[in-house]
């Protein structure tokens, strides 16, 4: 059924306040979502009432923290239709999942001549890691192109293919354009050659139906803080069979079955890559987040947010100086944006001062940047519970703006 817009409004508190003396307006998504009510409340439940360490202790605290700690695993494992729980790593953040990958896998499996595939689209948390890798390994990066549009070229990608190819590591969805990658069709021709495939979907999980069997691929890489839950969680999904080959990412506590001076033998996964007290408190939030999600159901909440992206696209392309970044025929709820003659920033804090965030700059993505020719963009990015009404708001500010140096 159709989701109620004001009763899911009334879950988020931050919403209802001014900014700079207008009502907020939040269109900055793509860098974090708001929580709602009742993961605010999980988070102060652990600390009022179930404080304890995990795993290691025999009292009552410890085991509903602990309980509570797995429940969240087990509700990801459906969330992405995973085959196990043991195939979800808890991390510190999408970030910290890519540099697990490179730093183990890619220590382990990659070595001189080898080669991995990037694409023009991607944020630097993968694009860095890989460089990195490579730099230590002797191994050889390679960049899928996009065309003008913002869409990956996926003849060329083919070309780029080879036995050398050892990982294809993709952003599912695009953070600075909302461009939907092809990543289905991307695996299945990486696996001709044997490569494993790792998806960004730090802004693919809030918005698509992700399924990590159905797509096959081998490694996916997600935040909380984009679900609705809390910051300071990454997730990493892994085919057991790749995490079982792979060595820890660090060492400490609970990563290990027994250590003496003379060796250390590790413990199975997943808890051989969480090494040290975890992120307690907001990996049980996170759980509160996923059935937010899960109540209103990734159907209706796409819905929503394409009639978002299509009614704000419709509304802006008539302002004169308006120039849109990215247009690809596959996107999720993102505009990005310039106006003519004016420098993004400077749109950002005129917005601003309507009450109206949104985000600016070139979005951890400055390859692509220079790919466009632009130092960045305006970037506005819907969730549920943005309105229509709030869209108006904005493209009457953005028509007042442009005028300023389009008239």
């Amino acid at each position: 059924m159709p989701i109620n817009i004001e009763e899911i409004r009334n879950q988020f508190p931050v919403l209802h306040q001014e900014v700079n003396g207008k009502p907020l307006v939040y269109f900055d998504n793509a860098a974090t979502t708001q929580k709602p009510k009742q993961v605010l409340e999980a988070l102060q439940q652990y600390y009022e009432m179930d404080n304890s360490n995990i795993h290691r202790g025999a009292h009552t605290l410890a085991d509903r923290a602990t309980r509570y700690y797995e429940n969240t695993r087990s509700a990801i494992q459906k969330f992405i239709n995973a085959k196990e729980e043991e195939e979800i790593i808890f991390t510190k953040g999408t970030t910290e999942s890519i540099n697990l990958v490179a730093s183990t896998f890619g220590r382990k499996f990659i070595g001189k001549g080898d080669e991995i595939i990037i694409s023009t689209l991607e944020h630097h948390s993968n694009i860095v890691p890989w460089q990195m890798l490579c730099e230590e390994k002797g191994a050889i990066l390679k960049i899928i192109p996009i065309n003008d549009a913002g869409e990956i070229d996926l003849e060329e990608f083919e070309k780029l293919l080879s036995a050398k190819t050892k990982l294809v590591s993709l952003v599912h969805v695009s953070n600075a354009l909302g461009t939907i990658n092809p990543v289905k069709r991307v695996i299945e021709l990486a696996h001709k050659f044997g490569a494993k495939v790792l998806l960004d979907g730090a802004q693919s999980t809030n918005h698509l139906e992700v399924d990590v069997q159905e797509l096959d691929c081998d490694f996916l890489a997600f935040s909380a803080h984009k679900l609705y839950g809390p910051t300071g969680l990454g997730i990493l999904y892994g085919k057991r069979e790749i995490l079982e080959s792979m060595p820890p990412y660090q060492g400490g506590g609970e990563m290990i079955k027994e250590v003496s001076f003379e060796k250390t033998t590790y413990n199975e996964i997943p808890f051989k890559f969480e090494a040290g007290t975890p992120n307690i408190a907001d990996v049980i939030a996170f759980s509160k987040a996923i059935k937010f999600i899960d109540d209103l159901g990734k159907k209706e909440i796409k819905k929503h947010e394409d009639d978002l992206l299509e009614y704000a696209s419709d509304a802006l392309k008539d302002i004169k100086g308006f120039i849109p970044v990215g247009t690809a025929k596959e996107k999720v709820s993102v505009i990005s944006f310039n106006i003519n003659g004016m420098h993004p920033f400077d749109v950002g804090m005129m917005l601003d001062a309507n009450g109206i965030a949104v985000r600016t700059g070139h979005h951890c993505t400055q390859p692509l940047m220079k790919r466009l020719g632009l130092e960045g963009t305006v970037r506005a990015s819907f969730s549920v519970y943005n309105t229509k009404s709030e869209i108006d708001q904005m493209v009457a500010s953005i028509a007042r703006i442009a005028k300023i140096k389009n008239k």
